[in-house]
């Protein structure tokens, strides 16, 4: 099975290319992906670099050029839920667009027309996801996540999004990847450890958390491929 990896910075997929080790890789559409077996699958991993647009330009290439059957998103975002606390795992049950507002034509916020303000992410991946939790004692929140070209660091907004969409953590990539993944038919799974609480800190708490949180992820995210079927 050929699956992909992906995350939106350098730091967000070092930890997984260090485990892996070997890899070969390809110069395409402005990015560079790395193959490689693993867990007796192929893999292509990439960063795609910060946003909806540059993310979604990423998941199409893994997928047409590169022929992933499934696609797994491994990073950090900030937290929203009070139940998480950095370091703290949540996977998306489902995502929106929380910078997506056309409310003037009568619209909800986040929903496009011909779209849904949620997408929802595979079953299967988050059944398997919550065994690996279990397998490995660690505990994973599942929860809706909020995507938007914004860096988050503000009370007043985080407190918007979380009563608009009833989020449990923000980000800025996986949803453009949700809609890319739903439009090819191709199952995916988001997971995010928690970098920061997208508050007045929220830049502070990123720096100094970005590596650790990152870690932790790319982490579950490879003990879900060697969890995956052949």
């Amino acid at each position: 099975m050929k699956i992909a990896i992906m995350g939106a910075m350098r730091e967000e997929i070092d930890p997984i290319l260090e485990t892996v080790g070997e890899y070969s890789t390809i110069e395409h559409a402005g990015n560079v992906f790395y193959e490689c077996t693993y867990g007796g699958h192929e893999l292509v991993i990439a960063y795609s670099k910060i946003g909806k647009v540059f993310s979604a330009i990423t998941a199409s290439v893994m997928i047409e050029r590169f022929h992933a059957q499934k696609l797994l998103f491994s990073g950090v975002a900030g937290g929203i839920s009070k139940e998480l606390k950095i370091g703290d795992l949540v996977m998306a049950s489902a995502l929106c667009q929380h910078d997506v507002d056309i409310t003037a034509f009568g619209h909800p916020f986040g929903y496009i027309p011909e779209g849904s303000v949620m997408i929802e992410a595979d079953k299967s991946l988050l059944s398997i996801a919550s065994r690996v939790a279990e397998d490995m004692g660690v505990k994973v929140k599942e929860g809706i996540i909020a995507t938007g070209d914004q860096f988050v660091a503000s009370a007043e907004r985080k407190a918007w999004i979380e009563t608009t969409f009833n989020a449990d953590a923000l980000e800025m990539e996986g949803a453009s990847v949700a809609c890319v993944c739903h439009n090819f038919g191709v199952p995916f799974f988001v997971l995010r450890a928690i970098s920061d609480t997208a508050d007045g800190d929220a830049g502070m708490d990123f720096d100094t958390f970005l590596k650790s949180s990152a870690q932790v992820s790319a982490k579950f995210i490879l003990s879900m491929v060697e969890h995956l079927g052949h």
